[in-house]
């Protein structure tokens, strides 16, 4: 970092729900809380407004209104939040930031970019969400009113114009992070934005063999799954690995679901074999993980992976599919499998079937979420921060001269 540590005015898409924005943001603030950095935290919640200034870490939350519509199950988008313009405008004003981060086109991103717009100030925004993907997989009950050709044609088209339209969003701010090099490579070419890599880390301490408390003689494998259960997830191929298991005669298995979303009950009726544990958190969400034998992550759309790394961290080996964040965080045949959706139950079967392989998975997944810090992923960002305030200082010293 510059001598001069940037002041940075943060304005996530969320922070208190369950989801790798939330859970990056929540990391991000604490970074800034250990480093003692100045740093102004704006974000929406479900309590009444609160303003704290604990040092150089400030947060202001902000309540969305009656107006507010769901976008996931704990999740909502605010049309009318621009009625808190006037209260941040006086808080960014006393903070007085070099920078604004947004994370994406909510209505704290879109708010975020405006206020550096009006305020001069140099925009930085990283990409957390596959919105272009999200919005095929959501259309896909009308697609499949379609036929064959037309509905691969649609889709298609969706996934397109959602993404040109983000990417033009995008390439209002200076600088972008993405937490895998093809999505950053992709934002460059579209936006013609330099796009930092900004992956994430993991806190071994909590999500850690260790945590694990299940006897190792009980005679079951634990397949797990944890994350929204939603159609963007893929989760509906938890079924299909279900049935082709027990085609292959494997016998011995049981799911494990941490999470909740809109395909809970379908899921549940699906699978006799699964125990839902709901959203976990903390220790418990922790212990989950470790009483896992093998993780089961079938979605094509995540950026990264969070839940990934932290099974990882619990030394629990994981399959997942080659699309996405995911396949840059799992090494094929050493910390688990990346294999297409039809080759999900064989992988799965064909790892359970041999204990040593299996084993040394254990290890070397463990090994692998050890060399992944939390401080290494925010060091990166505060580097990126200086090229982006650098090519702004270069700007106003040319419109000076």
């Amino acid at each position: 970092m510059t001598a001069r540590i940037p002041r940075v005015a943060y304005f996530p898409d969320s922070f208190h729900e369950v989801n790798g924005v939330a859970h990056t943001s929540r990391h991000f603030e604490a970074f800034a809380r250990r480093r003692n950095l100045p740093f102004l935290c704006v974000r929406a919640g479900d309590r009444a407004q609160a303003f704290t200034e604990d040092g150089n870490v400030w947060t202001l939350e902000l309540p969305r209104g009656l107006l507010s519509f769901a976008l996931e199950k704990d999740l909502r988008f605010d049309p009318a939040f621009l009625r808190h313009v006037p209260l941040i405008d006086e808080v960014l004003e006393r903070f007085s930031p070099d920078l604004i981060h947004i994370t994406g086109p909510s209505e704290l991103g879109m708010l975020g970019a405006a206020l550096a717009h009006h305020l001069g100030l140099p925009l930085a925004a990283s990409w957390h969400t596959n919105v272009h993907e999200y919005a095929a997989r959501r259309a896909e009950w009308f697609l499949r009113l379609l036929p064959a050709r037309q509905s691969a044609a649609t889709g298609q088209k969706i996934e397109d114009l959602t993404m040109a339209a983000t990417a033009r969003f995008y390439a209002g701010a200076g600088v972008l992070f993405a937490p895998n090099r093809e999505l950053c490579a992709l934002l460059e070419k579209l936006t013609g934005r330099p796009c930092p890599l900004m992956p994430r880390g993991v806190d071994s301490e909590l999500f850690a063999p260790g945590r694990r408390t299940r006897r190792g003689d009980d005679g079951e494998r634990v397949l797990g799954f944890v994350g929204r259960l939603s159609v963007e997830k893929n989760v509906a191929q938890l079924v299909t690995v279900q049935q082709e298991l027990e085609r292959m005669g494997v016998g011995n298995f049981r799911f494990l679901i941490v999470g909740h979303g809109a395909e809970e009950a379908w899921l549940r009726e699906r699978l006799p074999r699964a125990e839902f544990a709901g959203v976990l958190r903390g220790e418990a969400l922790a212990e989950a993980y470790a009483n896992m034998d093998l993780f089961v992550f079938p979605s094509h759309t995540d950026t990264f992976g969070n839940v990934v790394l932290e099974a990882l961290a619990s030394g629990v080996p994981a399959i997942v599919t080659p699309d996405g964040g995911p396949r840059s965080i799992v090494r094929e045949d050493e910390t688990g499998r990346i294999v297409p959706d039809a080759e999900f139950a064989r992988a799965v079967a064909d790892v359970l079937r041999d204990p040593a392989k299996h084993a040394a998975m254990r290890t070397a997944a463990r090994a692998y979420a050890l060399t992944a810090s939390w401080d290494a992923v925010f060091e990166g960002v505060y580097a990126g921060y200086e090229g982006l305030l650098a090519a702004a200082w270069r700007r106003g010293s040319e419109l000076a001269g």
